[in-house]
């Protein structure tokens, strides 16, 4: 779109007449398009062409050329997309990234080269890896803007022309034909039998017919006006004319996409919560490194630089280097197991928001739905029936009291029957491949009712030719019916055409005077009818759409009740009278078999759901009940056009009960979102339209569908679901609430091994250096950065536990470093690991003798006796990390009923870090790197005995917490 302020159509065209519109003006002017909505759809064709400033041979070219200077193009704009030098960038500069740089430096300074190289190249593949895991989600989710055509058809210069979608202007007079995509928002001026299917923008299937005729009616969102179309949307069926009012970033569409792209990015609960742990391991590092400086100081009396070069060293080792990678493989491992069940992560974080996520906002149509409507009941006055089976394959069965009905068996069953398939346009397509689905050509009301006639043994192409149509009298929203007439092969009663007509109950037996029952005609009673609305009052409480059947026989008993023998003469007026009532078609969209179960998963985690829909409240309010969103307490219904007249306070209030919105407007969508995050929750949003577009951005977790969703949402969202499913909703928040649960099992495991680093050296400062050191700082780098890597990012892989949904969602002020951990980690498990490694480093000096001269640091001339003691410090600490790493796959579930080698990962670590041990003591170039000697046969054998006793004694604190739940749960029964 061009920038200029544009002028009237009528000032473009050179005219004075008429009140002067700006249509292409109002949104990107931040004036109130409201205004321009309300004067077009109440005005006459001919007061909207001319205060459009266009005949009904449509613009002149040389008029279109000047609108489009003044308008510009009729495109919807991109938002400014970062580029990927930056995003590739941002992975090596936020604060974690920029702490291991720092550590890194420290390394060299401290004179170990060999440190500071590994930590900048562990910061550097976590930063690759990355940025290669979100730009290949992105690029899988990479889209153009399809949603609008390439071409429309227009008239100008009183003649059809096809030009560009691009280059329409207001005052272009679009040909609707079925199929079209809609190319901007415009007024129609013609209509036959026009609808238009506007899920883009509301979210429903259903389509919505369009009039001509001026609208009057107050409370209508725009996308309820029935003489307005509007961008992005596709006709479903007729065809018709409409003139153009709104285009580009003005439309509807436009609207949405500006909130959206104008929408900044939140940080993740994930990202905020590691950034305040690198300031937590930051402050923590720093004061190990100052309190172990001032030891060596003033109790050892060590020189200022060596003093300087410990604390530095001691700096270094409790700066967590693995958390980064581990994390990112945690995610990354998670992105591909949501892969498997159907959800597509663009943004690595995306993935733990979604553990933390404490309400779902979901739609209906498509995600807790199957978008296929479904005859359930069928009513006729002799009986009630039921049919099984849902969608639109035409597998199931009529039943009725046991017993399986075809339309043959019962002929008022066959009646309504063949008058819901023959009094509609739908048409069905069978799948061509298998596991696809029948796709729907017209309205999905109509195309189930040809399932319904399918199902009792109806074939409607045979029906079809044997009663051909010759005329019909399409629905009116004023009549809320139509009508079909049909040629009879073999004449019934002097009959040779029959008329059926569908439609709203109360309608149809206004106009009939007489039923059928039991396959005869008898008069129409004021009991009949009650009866008959009775059975559709008690169809609508639950939800469901009900649509009567009627028929009427034309012929010489017609002709002599005053309906004309002509044809062309049939009308509304003539033809819908005197109707013959034959029975009622309930229908519904029906839950996702699986959607029950999920909703129970997502009651049992803690986690609320909230739906919102473009629906009706009734509709929505049954499916709630229906599959469980509801508990049977007090549900609130809030229409789009109440909410409006809410306060931020009040709709609080309602979102702390039970709550369905239905009729829903994109911004009124956003405003609930919004109303959650500020009440402390974390939100998911799931949506397909156009008008979900800024909810999804809003939310903590967006989550698009992959199969009905546009483009826009999916643009939009952090999430897409590859079969628009909701239970695949819940598996993923399985797996998000696994991915923080890995990360906390990591942070804890690298954490116990910080305590056995440190006693070594506190040992040597406090005996006053009577103690030689323990254990060097070479010695602790290989622990962090050699030994302790790879069990550690096994534990990012770690599979969700089985009671994982169990807990209540995790509280947004959790921090990953809390106290508990540090307890456990220090004062439990590093305890453990400390007294096994100092157990090691004295067995050795009381088995070999005490070294001649008590070393701070190591020489060529160190005594052989104090390397093998310090090489046993350190192999005490690795064993006690194999049997630690077990410990830590597990919060209280024992570790042998998940199965101690299940996970491959940790296993090969536990080899590996064995294996280096091995290699760094027995290979003498890395004996002088990392000042190791052998170690005898007697060490191994107490090294071995390290693991199972600290997996004993975490699996007996274990079973005792198993037994202590179990007593509260039995004291709570």
């Amino acid at each position: 779109m061009g920038t200029q302020n544009p002028a009237s159509p009528q000032e473009a065209a050179g005219t004075d007449s008429g009140p002067h519109l700006e249509p292409g003006r109002a949104h990107r002017a931040g004036d109130d398009s409201g205004n321009l909505i309300e004067t077009i759809r109440t005005s006459t064709i001919d007061q909207t062409l001319a205060m459009l400033g266009v005949g009904a041979g449509g613009l002149p070219s040389t008029e279109a050329t000047a609108r489009q200077q003044r308008y510009g193009k009729n495109l919807i704009e991109s938002g400014k997309k970062r580029s990927p030098i930056i995003a590739f960038l941002s992975n090596f500069t936020h604060l974690m990234a920029i702490l291991l740089w720092v550590a890194g430096i420290i390394a060299f300074i401290a004179g170990l080269p060999e440190l500071g190289v590994a930590v900048w190249l562990v910061n550097i593949i976590n930063g690759v890896f990355s940025f290669w895991q979100e730009y290949r989600a992105s690029q899988a989710t990479e889209a153009l803007k399809k949603m609008l055509p390439a071409y429309t058809n227009v008239i100008r210069d009183g003649q059809e022309q096809k030009v560009l979608a691009e280059d329409l202007v207001p005052g272009d007079i679009m040909l609707l034909a079925e199929g079209d995509k809609i190319s901007a928002d415009a007024r129609v001026i013609a209509s036959s039998d026009l609808q238009v299917n506007q899920s883009t923008l509301n979210g429903e299937s259903n389509p919505s017919r369009k009039t001509s005729d001026a609208v009057l009616e107050e409370g209508l969102s725009a996308a309820e006006i029935p003489n307005l179309v509007f961008a992005g949307t596709s006709v479903s069926e007729g065809n018709g004319r409409a003139v153009v009012i709104r285009i580009g970033m003005d439309t509807e569409f436009g609207k949405i996409a500006n909130l959206t792209q104008n929408m900044e990015d939140a940080e993740s609960p994930l990202q905020r919560d590691l950034d305040r742990l690198t300031k937590q391991v930051t402050v923590f590092a720093m004061c190990m490194g100052i309190i172990f400086f001032s030891l060596s100081m003033f109790v050892v009396h060590e020189p200022f630089a060596q003093s300087f070069i410990f604390a530095l060293g001691m700096v270094v080792a409790f700066i967590p280097e693995g958390l980064l990678p581990t994390v990112t493989l945690s995610l990354a491992m998670a992105v591909q197991r949501m892969s498997r069940r159907n959800a597509l992560v663009k943004k690595l974080s995306s993935v733990e928001a979604l553990g933390s996520t404490s309400v779902i906002c979901t739609d209906k149509t498509g995600t807790l739905t199957q978008n296929e409507m479904t005859v359930n009941h069928l009513w006729t006055a002799s009986r009630e029936y039921e049919i099984t089976g849902v969608g639109y394959a035409p597998e199931g069965a009529i039943e009725a009291g046991g017993t399986t009905y075809r339309a043959v068996d019962d002929p008022d069953l066959e009646l309504l029957l063949e008058g819901g398939l023959l009094c509609g346009n739908a048409r069905l397509h069978a799948p061509e491949e298998e596991g696809k689905r029948y796709e729907v050509y017209g309205d999905p009301t109509e195309a189930c009712l040809i399932v319904s006639a399918q199902k009792g043994g109806i074939d409607p192409a045979e029906l079809e030719s044997r009663m051909p149509r010759v005329k019909e009298l399409p629905f009116e929203s004023r009549r809320k019916r139509m009508t079909t007439v049909h040629s009879l092969e073999d004449p019934v009663d002097g009959a040779t055409r029959i008329a059926f007509t569908k439609g709203a109950p109360n309608e149809v037996v206004r106009l009939a005077d007489k039923i059928r029952v039991d396959g005869r005609v008898v008069p129409m009673t004021d009991e009949l009818r009650a009866r008959i609305m009775d059975a559709n009052d008690s169809y609508a409480a639950d939800g469901l759409r009900v649509l009567a059947v009627a028929y009427r026989p034309l012929g010489a008993e017609a002709e002599r009740q005053g309906v004309p023998a002509s044809m062309s003469a049939y009308t509304p007026e003539t033809i819908e009278c005197h109707l013959t009532f034959v029975g009622l078609e309930v229908m519904m969209d029906p839950p996702r078999p699986e959607v029950a179960a999920a909703v129970a998963e997502c009651r049992r985690a803690g986690i609320r759901i909230v739906m919102i829909t473009g629906d009706y409240g009734l509709t929505a309010a049954s499916i709630a009940r229906r599959i469980g969103i509801v508990d049977g307490g007090d549900l609130s219904v809030i229409s789009g056009f109440e909410l409006s007249k809410m306060s931020d306070d009040e709709l609080k209030e309602k979102l702390a009960g039970q709550v369905v919105f239905a009729r829903m407007a994109p911004e009124q969508k956003l405003r609930v979102v919004t109303a959650l995050q500020e009440m402390g929750e974390i939100v998911a949003v799931t949506g397909d339209g156009v008008n979900d577009a800024p909810a999804l951005k809003k939310a903590d977790i967006g989550v698009a569908m992959g199969v009905a969703g546009t483009d826009v949402a999916k643009e939009a969202a952090d999430m897409i679901l590859t079969d628009d499913n909701f239970a695949s909703i819940v598996a993923a928040i399985e797996e998000g609430r696994a991915v923080y649960s890995n990360i906390r099992k990591f942070l804890l495991y690298i954490l116990n091994s910080n305590a056995p680093e440190a006693v070594p050296n506190a040992v040597y400062l406090l005996s006053g250096g009577a103690v030689p050191l323990p254990l060097t700082t070479m010695q602790i780098l290989t622990i962090d950065l050699g030994t302790d890597m790879l069990p550690a990012l096994g534990l990012g892989t770690e599979p969700p536990e089985g009671t994982v949904m169990d807990q209540p969602p995790r509280d947004p002020n959790e921090r990953l470093l809390n106290p508990r951990v540090l307890v456990k980690a220090f004062l439990w498990y590093g305890l453990m690991g400390s007294i096994a490694a100092m157990i090691g480093y004295f067995l050795v000096n009381i088995l070999n003798g005490w070294p001649a001269v008590p070393l701070a640091g190591i020489g060529n001339d160190a005594d052989p006796v104090y390397i093998q003691a310090t090489t046993m410090t350190l192999a005490g600490i690795v064993f006690a990390q194999i049997g630690q790493v077990m410990n830590c796959r597990t919060e209280k579930t024992s570790v042998f009923k998940i199965g101690l080698l299940a996970n491959r990962q940790i296993v090969i670590g536990i080899v590996f870090e064995v294996a280096l041990i091995v290699f760094l003591t027995v290979f003498p170039p890395l004996q002088s790197v990392f000042h190791t000697a052998p170690l005898a046969w007697q060490d191994y054998v107490f090294l071995c005995c390290i693991p199972p006793v600290v997996i004993a004694i975490e699996e007996a604190r274990k079973a005792w917490l198993r037994r202590r739940d179990a007593r509260r749960a039995a004291r709570q029964a």
